[in-house]
């Protein structure tokens, strides 16, 4: 999964740039999906789900997480009174009333995020605990060769001094393990529901 420059989130029309002026961009990356079209990202979205979450990751990226949610429990960093709804308001408080309206999309209990808003070409689910308050905004993007791609975008506001140590200290995880697990999965989601199909 390459990564790619933060110009290229900023430049796209995405709409979560009319609510989120006050996240810093932590990390831009793109999934290569040959093929895809400018109306597939519904359908990249469903293989994904497909694919499963954090639970068919394999078993270093799930015993990372493991981990990292039994320090949270033993320090109370996801206590609920530090979550969305308390500590910070969701992002659904800042949406225009036409984002509103529209679908948020599917909740899961094996995904830590939840759904914001949902459109045709990008989606966004946050979290927030007491390190951070975060977005992952996915968008549906044409790539150097003319085939559209997914890109992921994090978007973070750190929670004081704590939660910039704590973004700093996980960064080397996520660059090493994580997102190239995760590469692997989405990719091959979209791989998969192509070979389904024919």
């Amino acid at each position: 999964m390459p990564r790619i420059a933060e110009a290229t989130y900023i430049e796209q029309p995405w709409r979560i740039h009319e609510f989120t002026s006050d996240f810093d961009v932590e990390d831009v990356w793109s999934f290569r999906t040959p093929g895809a079209g400018p109306d597939d990202f519904p359908t990249m979205l469903a293989a994904m789900r497909a694919a499963g979450g954090p639970a068919k990751q394999p078993r270093l990226v799930r015993f990372l997480f493991a981990v990292r949610w039994k320090l949270g429990a033993l320090f109370g960093w996801d206590n609920p009174s530090t979550g969305v709804g308390e500590r910070v308001a969701s992002l659904r408080d800042r949406l225009p009333s036409d984002l509103r309206a529209a679908p948020r999309g599917p909740d899961d209990e094996g995904m830590p995020l939840t759904a914001v808003y949902e459109l045709d070409t990008e989606a966004a689910r946050e979290l927030a605990n007491k390190t951070v308050h975060t977005v992952m905004h996915l968008g549906w993007a044409s790539g150097a060769n003319g085939d559209y791609e997914l890109q992921m975008t994090v978007l973070v506001k750190p929670n004081g001094w704590f939660g910039r140590l704590y973004m700093t200290a996980i960064a080397p995880f996520r660059y090493l393990i994580v997102y190239p697990a995760l590469t692997r999965q989405w990719e091959r989601a979209w791989r998969d529901r192509r070979a389904e199909a024919k």
